[in-house]
């Protein structure tokens, strides 16, 4: 934890900078016009500005990981506090058609679109995989499964970071124009086009804090949360597939099933998410009338934003466009066929919904 305590620390200043700076033009300040920015939008390109011009020493990367995987997760599992089970089950019913069309049409689209540019079939399965679950979660789930290369899991990162974070800042504009009067279709939209759990949760929150609408925060949390809880179904069912190929192909087979089994299927932060939506619901019961609740939940509330803030930061410092080029067009070229894939595909059928449903 020593090791990690100048990487954490610099997550931490650069989050509250980014703060301040959004507060800032907020309100207009040093004769600028009036521009209401989000926090978490001012993090992440502050984190990827510094990355790119100043560079990430050695000494803070190990702190950054920590903040990244460990202090972010903390921040989506407190989220949990914004739900009962009665509003998560109402958004799961809207959420789930939508997230099991974009989960099918992005493992299928994924493996005919990389098979239809020539790339590695494991790497194909990687972005498939990403792009349909839980970003790189996923994708660092699934590579021991399929006997993934080092490098093609790093390529596969690289392109769920890539066309994540491009999502990330974009589609709250998108939520925006689309869906304005329902933050809820607003949430699920996000929560089901976009990679990585931490890029929804940073779109979601963007959205939220400049639409004043904390709704669709909660909204695509539980859409995400749909699409992670697919990965204790995937992850088997890949280390299946690769122990008939192997089979098939005269190799040993028992490798995928091993690495399955020591796979988590479910990650610990989901959990710990709907663990926080059972306590709301239990205090809410219980404490209902109890200012002493009601300020718990509010520290909740804001101990989130704050994690939230430092690992999106986190996720900016970790973006490098030179690692990106090194790619290769193909790669690039099917993560983003099969990432514009989804994001329309959510786009339609939300728009579907709340035109039928409103």
């Amino acid at each position: 934890m020593r090791q990690a305590l100048p990487g954490i620390l610099i997550a931490i200043l650069l989050a509250l900078l980014a703060r301040a700076m959004a507060q800032q033009l907020a309100q207009g300040a040093i004769g600028l016009p009036k521009f209401p920015l989000s926090p978490v939008m001012c993090a992440v390109l502050l984190g990827m500005l510094w990355r790119n011009s100043i560079g990430v020493p050695a000494w803070a990367t190990s702190g950054l990981n920590w903040t990244m995987h460990r202090l972010l997760r903390v921040g989506i599992a407190l989220v949990g506090l914004r739900l009962t089970l009665g509003g998560a089950t109402a958004i799961a019913a809207t959420a789930l058609p939508v997230a099991l069309v974009c989960l099918s049409v992005a493992l299928a689209g994924g493996l005919l679109i990389s098979r239809a540019l020539a790339v590695p079939r494991r790497l194909g399965y990687l972005l498939a995989i990403g792009t349909a679950v839980c970003g790189c979660t996923a994708v660092v789930a699934m590579s021991p499964v399929i006997r993934a290369k080092s490098a093609e899991t790093a390529f596969a990162v690289t392109c769920v970071v890539l066309f994540g974070c491009t999502a990330m800042l974009l589609y709250p504009w998108v939520a925006g124009h689309f869906f304005s009067a329902s933050p809820v279709h607003a949430g699920v939209f996000l929560g089901t086009a976009i990679h990585d759990t931490s890029q929804v949760i940073g779109a979601a929150l963007i959205y939220s804090q400049q639409a004043g609408a904390p709704a669709a925060l909660a909204a695509a949390s539980v859409a995400k949360l749909l699409r992670n809880l697919s990965i204790a179904v995937l992850v088997p069912v890949a280390a299946w597939l690769t122990q008939r190929h192997e089979e098939r192909e005269g190799r040993a087979a028992d490798a995928p099933a091993a690495a399955a089994a020591r796979t988590p299927l479910v990650p610990l932060f989901v959990l710990a998410f709907i663990g926080c939506i059972v306590l709301r619901t239990l205090g809410d019961a219980l404490f209902h009338d109890g200012a002493g609740w009601t300020s718990l939940v509010d520290g909740g509330y804001k101990a989130s934003d704050l994690l939230l803030i430092c690992g999106m930061t986190a996720v900016g410092l970790s973006v490098s466009f030179t690692d990106m080029w090194r790619i290769g067009w193909r790669p690039l070229a099917a993560g983003f066929v099969v990432a514009t894939l989804v994001g329309g595909c959510s786009l339609l059928l939300n728009l579907g919904m709340y035109h039928w449903l409103g």
